[in-house]
């Protein structure tokens, strides 16, 4: 019959204690274990804890895996910009782990891209990406590098990787995708990942990308409302504000955008940018005194900035002080040598003092020898034939005058007044030798010669005109130069020639330091 659960302890009862021998000694088995109670006491289990007892100590932290174990203090230490302590740890970690510590490997990628070495930092993101080709972060710096490099097809063939890779939209790879396109060129794709940037999570960089893209695409009324847009968003931000004012300055709206622009001074009053938009606004309505003051601020922010150098030159040539303006223009052209407008500025300046050079004295006829050549360079032949006229009348001994108009003329072909200009200069030079033989320059005698040559036969090489190269037409006219002297006899005494290929200095010092106009 099946026992009941009282009857069931009872039999269990009986058993240990004929198993014990019946007196109840400390040798009876707990349960099943088979150990005795005399065992458990010695190993003190059955101890009972006395009080005032310590308790136990907790249990100690598991030892860190070794590829992993300093990757706190190398963090620590990057925060911190202390890049040698760091580079350091991150060399030790990579011995002991021979070469497999992946945080080890992207924090020094990063640390070598801050330091401008962009080809090595790749290499590291390279290599953590092959440890762990699974981690997002990696293959992220990848294709910044790759950006960084300007090789944008192959960051973004990158960041289409880790889309497909990604469950989720993520607005850093919609928007630098768009970045790679614009910089390819392909417009389209680029606004069409912009807005879809925007549309996953609104930032203020991907609305000033979007309005760029409108505006180089032509248009500007598109870029002006996505520059409102973030406005909305970010009403504070000077930049926005900064190109808003400019856009508008395109579009012929001054008032809007001079309030675009002093919004933007209010919140950040030593903005460059804006500063340099307002007072080329101010220039533009002459008032140079309160756009100088504008530009005085900018020069203490961004003192090697060169198009507030120009524009401080224009300023100073709009007051008629042309040595200031001379001044500035060159330090911008120093700063920026390959910018066209300063160039332009620069020219500009120097040939409206040649102009108030001649007002000065209007009997030299170097002067309108050199005005001359400028209106040649300029290609306007009517005027700088009036003026080799004028040179021409006003000076009978200076055989260079001839000279230059003789080239000036072959180059507009014709041909024989030219010849007759050669002659000219042929018996100019004859009593200059005469008079002074020491001071008649070779390199006059040898272009003459050479033009005398030509005009002779009819063609060479080095003077044939052609017409679908007019510049290098223009370019054989000679550059003259002005004489820094103050009585006629030096006057006549120190002409440097000009050359007959394209413009390029005299080979004497003197003449050298004739053609540098202002000091």
């Amino acid at each position: 019959y099946p026992l009941t659960t009282k009857q069931m302890a009872d039999a269990s009862l009986q058993q240990t204690m004929k198993t014990s021998g019946g007196d109840g000694s400390s040798s009876e088995i707990r349960g099943d274990t088979g150990i005795k109670d005399s065992e458990l006491k010695q190993s003190g289990s059955l101890r009972k804890p006395t009080e005032g007892s310590r308790p136990k100590r907790p249990i100690k932290a598991p030892e860190l895996s070794i590829f992993e174990r300093r990757n706190w203090l190398i963090h620590m230490h990057y925060l911190k910009k202390e890049f040698d302590a760091c580079k350091a740890l991150i060399k030790e970690q990579l011995a002991e782990t021979h070469g497999l510590c992946e945080y080890a490997i992207y924090v020094q990628g990063l640390i070598l891209r801050q330091e401008g070495k962009i080809q090595e930092s790749l290499e590291m993101f390279q290599k953590a990406s092959i440890l762990n080709p699974k981690n997002i972060d990696n293959l992220k710096q990848v294709a910044r590098s790759l950006f960084l490099l300007a090789r944008h097809k192959a960051a973004l063939e990158v960041y289409n990787e880790i889309s497909r890779q990604q469950s989720s939209v993520d607005w850093e790879v919609l928007h630098n995708q768009g970045i790679c396109f614009l910089y390819l060129k392909e417009f389209t794709k680029a606004k069409e990942h912009l807005k879809a940037a925007i549309d996953n999570n609104r930032h203020e960089i991907s609305y000033i990308h979007l309005g760029r893209v409108f505006a180089l695409e032509g248009n500007l009324q598109s870029a002006i409302d996505t520059y409102k847009q973030a406005l909305e968003f970010s009403p504070e931000n000077t930049e926005i504000m900064t190109t808003l004012g400019l856009l508008y300055v395109k579009i012929g709206q001054n008032q809007r955008a001079f309030e675009q622009l002093g919004q933007a001074l209010i919140y950040n009053p030593s903005n460059v940018k804006a500063i340099l938009a307002a007072g080329s606004m101010m220039q533009a309505h002459n008032d140079f005194d309160v756009a100088l003051m504008k530009y005085r601020i900018a020069a203490s922010v961004e003192p090697e900035s060169p198009p507030l150098w120009n524009n401080i030159g224009m300023c100073f040539f709009g007051k008629k002080k042309f040595v200031a303006a001379v001044s500035c223009l060159k330090r911008a052209a120093y700063l920026s040598p390959f910018k066209w407008k300063i160039m332009y500025n620069l020219g500009l300046v120097h040939l409206t003092m040649q102009h108030a050079a001649i007002n000065l004295r209007p009997k030299f006829g170097q002067l309108y020898m050199l005005l001359a050549v400028c209106l040649t360079h300029l290609d306007d032949a009517d005027n700088a034939r009036k003026a080799y006229e004028q040179a021409c009348t006003l000076d009978n001994y200076d055989p260079l005058i001839n000279l230059d108009y003789a080239i000036a003329l072959y180059n507009w072909r014709d041909k024989r007044s030219a010849l007759k200009q050669l002659r000219l200069f042929e018996d100019k030079l004859t009593i200059l030798k005469e008079v002074k033989s020491n001071d008649v320059d070779p390199e006059m005698e040898e272009v003459g010669n050479r033009l005398n040559a030509v005009l002779q036969v009819g063609e060479t090489s080095s003077w044939k005109e052609t017409p679908n190269r007019k510049a290098e037409e223009l370019s054989s006219t000679v550059e003259a130069t002005a004489p820094n002297v103050t009585n006629d006899t030096d006057e006549q005494s120190n002409l440097p020639s000009p050359p007959l290929e394209p413009p390029s200095a005299p080979s004497n010092k003197a003449s050298d330091e004739k053609r540098s106009g202002v000091p």
